[in-house]
């Protein structure tokens, strides 16, 4: 129901959304637990509305291809992870970044065993006037009872969605 330039905005909202996150993830880039971004490109589509993006980054499976379900991971993989995890958060941390949305589906294994966190599209940088949320935004299984009330979030949001996702892991539910 949009007229052309109402899709054309659309689109160009998106393609703002997934620059900034390019731009945070090119912020924590080196960082051995965080998704490692190459780089990126931007082109607008010449047959239509909207743009091609093409992200360029390493390799990683999912973590629930690793694990067929969460009652399969041990004990031990499930202390490893955790750990991983712990030292991604600390890195966001140092840059003032909280992720908004640690959860199974944004863990990522590379080819050596490291747990990486992934997509950091609702992410923000930590501040009074962002971190104050009009939308509440997040996995609803996973998201800290400030984030759900829409209050103030900071570093400790990401560690209760962190204790979330490790409690699945240990209960496998």
């Amino acid at each position: 129901g949009m007229d052309q330039n109402g899709v054309r905005n659309y689109f160009y909202e998106t393609v703002k959304n997934f620059t900034h996150e390019i731009t945070i993830m090119n912020d924590v880039k080196g960082h051995s637990n965080i998704v490692s971004y190459e780089d990126h490109r931007i082109v607008e589509r010449t047959d239509g509305f909207g743009w091609y993006i093409f992200i360029r980054m390493e390799l990683l499976t999912p973590i629930s291809r690793q694990y067929e379900n969460l009652q399969s991971v041990s004990e031990e993989d499930v202390v490893r992870l955790g750990c991983d995890l712990c030292k991604a958060l600390e890195d966001c941390q140092k840059f003032g970044i909280i992720h908004r949305d640690i959860k199974p589906q944004n863990m990522l294994i590379s080819m050596d065993g490291k747990v990486k966190v992934a997509d950091f599209g609702i992410a923000r940088a930590v501040s009074s006037q962002t971190m104050n949320a009009a939308t509440v935004v997040g996995s609803v299984h996973y998201i800290s009872p400030e984030q759900a009330r829409g209050g103030y979030s900071d570093e400790r949001s990401d560690l209760y969605s962190l204790g979330i996702t490790m409690f699945e892991m240990v209960t496998g539910h």
